[in-house]
């Protein structure tokens, strides 16, 4: 009966949001409505969903979540159902007039394209997700993450969390237990839990029968050679040694002898190959470094690329699902498989997340965390799973994004603004309201006729389920001082959660505004075209805040190929602004996502705090402001003046602290959006699209003159970034410079002239020291070949060009005033 209802509820116009809501909510922790099994209940429900033409629009969105889809395309391909819906019509239009039957949608239905995993049948699909503990996880690995989840839900399969540990320098043991953090945040189960080196004394063994087979041998070519090799399609030098020879040099290895430090074991693959993964790729390295798990009981490690084919087949993985930059070395995959004679899984490429205004390289992110740039790698402006959901991002947010992008292999440049904008529909109908008004330029009010008194409202207008709170009102209330610039005398106003009023009375003391007078119109409840404003009673209970905004730590959208993230960095990215906010914020928690009236949407980061008996001082309530997908402007510092005609006006305000005065709008009448300063011409001119439209053409024209003037693009801000001061190398330091080129020429020769060991162990050594000396002299690793990289050549910039430089920056300005 109950299930009965719920198909009413969905079909007959009912509470749809809430049957569909709770039905997501059961489908958590069920893989069915009611138990184990398929029942009534399932087919009830199923029909009344495919019935309904609002449920395949919020389906196609992917805004139904993840559980309630996963089931629904589960049901789909059961048999049974399928000639009983093909024929259904959808409520709310006509059926199909030529009969034909409703297309198997499958994986196809959410909106993002999902391909069918070639070879996938229901119950037998085990995926894997196997990031390197060396740094946290970035929104990146949280799509691949969420990926392989889906089709692991959508067949019910299996799942494996699996560590690659094959580099005992990058694994940090606290990154796993972060990592594994940040997968327990997503509402990720994984069926399975392993490491790489789990498997090592397997690989072993694998990688002797292949030097047996002669399908791999022992290289003690130099690095920066046998890549150089590598571009030239030449083989190296030890291609043609015997097994005997390999075998004996991989014995020095697998002991760790300081010869065997200096080689590394290749696949004998295709030196002559198009694809540059299959010229003979390392398969093994020698490290006297200790491993996390192992200890010093190994002196080789495996590379990824030899370690992941083995283990994905040992772990009996179906379906390894990788983004498309490993494409070129899906064949290399493929070769490991075939020649060592295992089972061969099937690789599913998908097209890695990228986004404007970020980088996604752990090296690169981790130099903003050393360089102190950021507050660490959860810095709300990192791209990581802490930093965006400390910054307000919800999973079932991110999980619905990645619906929407489906398993397409089209790589694209995504903009943040799709998150957000995704994320706000989601907290929009569940965050609480508050109010919090700007400290500084707080300007009092007094409200005649009333006394102080409180009562409860709504803390949302659209749901009594998120609850209520108490709202203080009395004589003495406080406005934002740019909300009482635009006011004028006799001007209805609607004061939020009150209601209208009158402004009877605007207190000056030169060209400074210094108090308001309103007197209460509770009666009038017409509150269509009256100007709202948020206020608070001016109370000692009233609760200090923070509000932060962020911008983005890279200026420019799109890097290009050979740009350097660095060269635009360095602008401001962090904004703080005191506000003086309503009791009830005391009650607001760590993680709270709540809604400030007319500002925004905030995640709390730190709750408010008394005043401390060792300080006498309270902490203020820190909130980070959550972007919702529209253009944001960040909070000024200051009060800005607004532009003014000459026409009479009221005077401006009297700001507190260090701000300056604002003027009131032109012509008596209230601006359309208070605090919203005008451009140019009277406070009420309204720019058009075609205004800023011109400008901001004005300025791609400037850009393009620079760059056919110079041969580059122009700066970010007009202004060239500062340039990194390269390290001074005195005369010593080139000297030494000549000796380690000398040196490696000598190393090469008695390898290729198969000196004796302790003869090659000397040469390596006392490179190795000159080396360490540059660096020491230097503070930089010595460049390869013992000779400094060419500097790319500086675009000249004539006097012409700085001219141009200059307009740039300052129609920039004049872009962003506009906006």
């Amino acid at each position: 009966k109950q299930w009965y209802q719920r198909r009413v509820a969905i079909t007959a116009g009912g509470d749809f949001n809430t049957s569909i809501r709770y039905c997501n909510e059961v489908l958590a922790q069920n893989s069915y409505m009611v138990g184990s099994k398929l029942s009534l209940a399932d087919m009830s429900v199923y029909a009344g969903l495919k019935s309904n033409h609002s449920f395949n629009i919020v389906l196609s969105k992917g805004l139904c979540g993840s559980n309630l889809t996963r089931w629904f395309q589960h049901v789909s391909n059961i048999s049974e159902f399928q000639a009983s819906v093909a024929d259904m019509p959808l409520s709310g239009r006509k059926a199909p007039k030529d009969g034909k039957k409703a297309a198997d949608n499958t994986l196809k239905e959410e909106g993002g394209k999902f391909v069918e995993l070639p070879g996938a049948t229901h119950g037998n699909v085990v995926v894997r997700f196997p990031p390197e503990a060396s740094g946290y996880l970035h929104i990146g690995h949280a799509k691949a993450a969420l990926l392989n989840q889906y089709y692991q839900q959508t067949f019910e399969g299996k799942f494996v969390m699996r560590f690659d540990d094959t580099n005992p320098a990058k694994e940090n043991v606290e990154f796993e237990k972060i990592i594994l953090e940040d997968i327990a945040l997503l509402n990720i189960k994984y069926d399975k839990f392993s490491f790489t080196s789990n498997y090592f004394p397997d690989m072993l063994k694998y990688a002797e029968e292949m030097i047996r087979k002669g399908l791999a041998y022992v290289d003690d070519t130099d690095a920066a050679t046998m890549k150089d090799e590598r571009e030239k399609r030449t083989e190296s030098a030890n291609r043609s040694n015997s097994v005997a020879v390999n075998l004996q040099k991989w014995q020095d290895m697998v002991a760790g002898t300081d010869y065997g430090r200096t080689c590394c074991l290749r696949a004998k693959i295709d030196m002559q190959s198009d694809n540059g993964c299959l010229r003979d790729p390392t398969i093994y390295r020698c490290k006297n470094e200790a491993h996390p798990r192992t200890g010093t009981k190994y002196k080789v490690y495996p590379t990824y690329d030899f370690a992941c084919p083995i283990v994905d087949s040992v772990e009996g993985v179906t379906h390894a699902l990788r983004t498309t930059e490993y494409h070129d070395r899906d064949v290399q995959y493929y070769w490991f498989i075939d020649q060592l004679g295992i089972r061969r899984p099937c690789i599913w490429d998908f097209a890695r997340l990228n986004l404007t205004h970020t980088v996604l390289s752990k090296r690169k992110l981790a130099w903003f965390v050393e360089q102190g740039l950021v507050s660490g790698w959860d810095d709300p402006r990192f791209p990581t799973v802490r930093g965006v959901m400390r910054r307000g991002m919800t999973v079932e947010a991110f999980k619905q994004f990645v619906i929407l992008q489906g398993s397409a292999k089209s790589v694209v440049q995504m903009s943040w603004d799709k998150i957000w904008t995704i994320n706000k529909k989601i907290i929009d109908p569940i965050a609480p309201r508050f109010t919090g008004l700007a400290k500084q330029g707080l300007v009092p009010v007094t409200v005649t006729g009333v006394s102080d008194h409180s009562k409860n409202c709504a803390k949302h207008p659209k749901n009594t389920e998120v609850g209520e709170k108490e709202v203080h009102y009395g004589s003495k209330v406080l406005l934002e001082g740019e909300d009482a610039a635009a006011l004028t005398p006799g001007q209805m106003v609607t004061m939020i959660n009150w209601g209208n009023m009158v402004v009877d009375h605007i207190a000056t003391s030169g060209q400074l505004v210094t108090g308001l007078t309103l007197s209460p119109r509770l009666d009038n409840t017409d509150f269509k075209k009256t100007v709202k404003l948020t206020w608070l009673c001016d109370k000692p209970q009233n609760v200090g805040a923070v509000a932060v905004h962020y911008d983005n730590l890279i200026s420019k959208a799109v890097l290009g190929k050979d740009e350097d993230y660095k060269s635009y960095i360095g602008h401001e990215t962090e904004f703080e602004t005191e506000l003086v906010g309503d009791p009830c914020l005391a009650e607001v928690k760590k993680g709270d996502i709540i809604q400030l009236q007319r500002k925004g949407y905030y995640i709390c980061d730190s709750p408010y705090q008394p005043a401390s008996e060792f300080t006498g001082l309270p902490m203020p309530c820190m909130l980070i402001n959550i972007p919702d997908g529209r253009m944001q402007q960040v909070p000024k510092t200051t009060l800005p003046p607004l532009a003014s005609n000459g026409s009479a006006k009221t005077a401006p305000v009297a700001p507190s602290g260090n701000g300056t005065g604002v003027d009131a709008p032109a012509g008596g009448k209230p601006a359309p959006k208070p605090a919203a300063p005008a451009v140019s011409g009277n406070a009420d001119a309204i720019l058009t699209k075609d205004e800023i439209k011109a400008a901001v053409d004005k300025l791609l024209a400037l850009k393009k003159q620079y760059k056919d003037l110079t041969g580059v693009d122009a700066p970010a801000g007009g202004k060239p970034a500062p340039k990194p001061a390269a390290p001074a190398v005195s005369g010593n330091a080139d000297a030494i410079l000549t000796q380690i080129g000398e040196q490696g020429t000598v190393v090469r020769n008695l390898k290729s002239q198969k000196a004796t060991k302790d003869e090659i162990k000397a040469a390596v050594d006392k490179l190795l020291a000159l080396k360490k000396q540059y660096k020491d002299l230097t503070g930089v690793d010595a460049p390869a070949g013992g000779k400094p990289a060419p500097k790319p050549a500086a675009p000249a910039v004539s006097g012409n060009a700085d001219a141009i430089l200059t307009q740039i920056g300052e129609q920039g300005n004049v872009v962003r005033n506009l906006k």
